[in-house]
């Protein structure tokens, strides 16, 4: 080689050029990260109204192990707050439909009222079932505003089992599956609201 300063510089330059990037990427690298997360996490809780909560419910687990409820499992449970004060529970719920096991996200008031009903995944028949997907959805909006106490346990049911709710034309198995896995939800906050809350029930 005719010029080993002249190499010496270039490899020097190449470090550093390398060096630089590498260090860019890890602090960029954190920033896309809790992007990406925080894009994920809004997309879950389509179903909390924004204003709704100042924390990150995700965040904050009221159980992590799994329950078993009559029609329906409960995955997880998490709290959403404002200013320090319980504003809503999240309950992870899967129910087994008629394709396969369908996971739903409830979200429940302190006062035990629906906020809403998401599908978090699902497997059902195109064109019957799987129309409980999708974001908003009309028929689940339906179970907004209801609580474990209007309607009455009894009243929770499809129109032909004697109940009060409609179905998706087609697909009853779904229908009823939901259903139940919302009910299962509501009789599961009322029975443990001063734990899932930190509140006491009386308060």
């Amino acid at each position: 080689m005719k010029n080993p300063v002249g190499v010496a510089i270039l490899i020097l330059l190449i470090g550093l050029g390398s060096g630089v990037t590498y260090f860019t990427h890890l602090g960029t690298a954190g920033r896309i990260e809790a992007q990406q997360q925080a894009l994920a996490n809004r997309t879950l809780l389509d179903v909390l109204p924004i204003d709704r909560y100042d924390n990150q419910p995700l965040a904050h687990p009221v159980f992590t192990a799994s329950v078993t409820l009559a029609h329906s499992t409960l995955l997880g449970g998490y709290l959403a707050t404002r200013s320090g004060q319980p504003s809503a529970v999240l309950l992870r719920s899967q129910a087994l439909g008629y394709e396969g096991s369908i996971e739903l996200l409830v979200a429940i008031d302190p006062q035990g009222r629906l906020l809403g009903v998401k599908t978090l995944r699902q497997a059902e028949t195109p064109g019957l079932g799987a129309a409980i997907a999708g974001w908003p959805n009309a028929w689940l909006q339906t179970f907004t505003g209801k609580s474990r106490q209007a309607p009455d346990d009894s009243g929770w049911a499809l129109k032909k089992d004697q109940g009060q709710f409609d179905q998706l034309a087609g697909a009853t198995v779904t229908s009823r599956a939901v259903l139940q896995a919302v009910h299962d939800a509501l009789r599961y906050f009322d029975e443990h609201q001063a734990q899932l809350t930190g509140v006491p029930a009386n308060e």
